[in-house]
């Protein structure tokens, strides 16, 4: 990794949370299931993943309810790289992707010759709606000179537009990559991952002004504050969160390698800045640690994401159940969008294996 060498720039174009406002204002409340409901509920997904030649590829975020019933059914639990693999990897016929939209396209992309179905197609993510193709293919075309790259949290028309595709996990060592090779980066959608790249590469960097509603609000004197209570605890950030809260961790990793460092630290109670829904598989790897939620701050419309995606939390075992006794929700992704983004995404892949 260089030294700081280029100033931080962020494109200037309208604010796009207006988008993520409506967008959120659509996430219904689900009901609480009762036990014997969800016994009921998981015993039919069961036998419909048999009978269907499916399996569930579950997010961090989601369900614990979900995450739980993939890990028993031979499906997994991982971050957005991992879901991708494993759905290429796997011999099932239908994958059931819970997650986020773009998670699902990502899915049809690399198997096109499956079918990809999901509990919800209204699952989106502030990421992906604050990045609509259209604007950002204009802004691409003001910057001819730059290499496109895409956090994978965006749709698969964005992505069919990009040069490369990351994830959290590999963005620092594909940025530090293409500066070695002297390449100028245009950077969407998420400005905090972005300056977190761009601060550790030294790259010269352009970045879409676009955020997780989810990481945005984890605030540093908050973080501060409860460090001040338990001062024995290790703070682990997520990077897609502000550039206040990075500088306070003592980790910062995508949700699988903030899993890694839970077991890896000395310390038995850990702070930890992302989405609650880690704190599934974080308890299972470290069951003899604490884990304490970062406090949030925010107001309005984002108040009702604070520390849980309120697009992850439509999964459920009720709509995952009417997804595979229906066959709906099925993902498309148009063949010249696919075609073009299987490039991007391809390179991610291999760039990932040959690591």
């Amino acid at each position: 990794m260089s030294d700081l060498q280029h100033p931080i720039q962020i494109a200037d174009h309208p604010s796009q949370r207006a988008l993520v406002e409506a967008y959120l204002n659509r996430v219904p409340v689900e009901p609480e299931l009762g036990g014997s409901r969800i016994a009921e509920l998981q015993a039919q997904i069961k036998a419909l993943l048999i009978e269907k030649d499916a399996v569930i590829i579950a997010h961090y975020y989601t369900d614990p309810l979900i995450q739980a019933l993939a890990e028993e059914t031979g499906g997994t639990v991982s971050d957005s790289l991992e879901m991708a693999r494993f759905g290429n990897n796997h011999r099932a016929q239908t994958l059931a992707v819970a997650g986020v939209k773009f998670m699902g396209e990502t899915a049809k992309i690399l198997t096109p010759e499956k079918r990809v179905l999901m509990p919800t197609l209204e699952a989106t993510c502030s990421l992906d709606v604050g990045c609509p193709s259209v604007q950002f293919n204009a802004f691409c075309d003001q910057h001819p000179d730059r290499t496109v790259v895409v956090y994978a949290n965006t749709s698969a028309a964005v992505k069919a537009r990009a040069d490369w595709v990351v994830t959290s996990s590999i963005a620092l060592d594909v940025v530090d990559y293409l500066d070695g090779q002297g390449e100028k980066i245009l950077w969407a959608p998420d400005k905090y991952l972005g300056a977190y790249v761009q601060k550790n590469t030294g790259a010269d960097i352009l970045m879409w002004d676009g955020s997780c509603i989810v990481h945005e609000e984890f605030k540093a004197r908050g973080i501060l504050d409860l460090k001040k209570v338990y001062p024995q605890a290790a703070i682990l950030v997520h990077p897609e969160s502000p550039e206040s809260v990075v500088d306070i961790a003592d980790v910062v990793g995508s949700t699988s390698q903030l899993i890694a460092a839970a077991e890896t630290l000395p310390h038995e109670k850990l702070i930890v800045a992302t989405d609650q829904g880690i704190f599934y598989k974080m308890q299972q790897a470290v069951p003899y640690k604490e884990l304490l939620i970062a406090p949030t701050g925010g107001s309005g419309a984002t108040c009702r994401s604070c520390a849980n995606c309120p697009w992850m939390g439509m999964n459920n075992l009720e709509n995952l159940l009417s997804c595979l006794q229906h066959g709906s929700n099925e993902v498309s992704v148009e063949s010249s969008i696919g075609e073009q983004a299987m490039v991007s995404l391809g390179r991610m892949m291999d760039f990932n294996h040959r690591r």
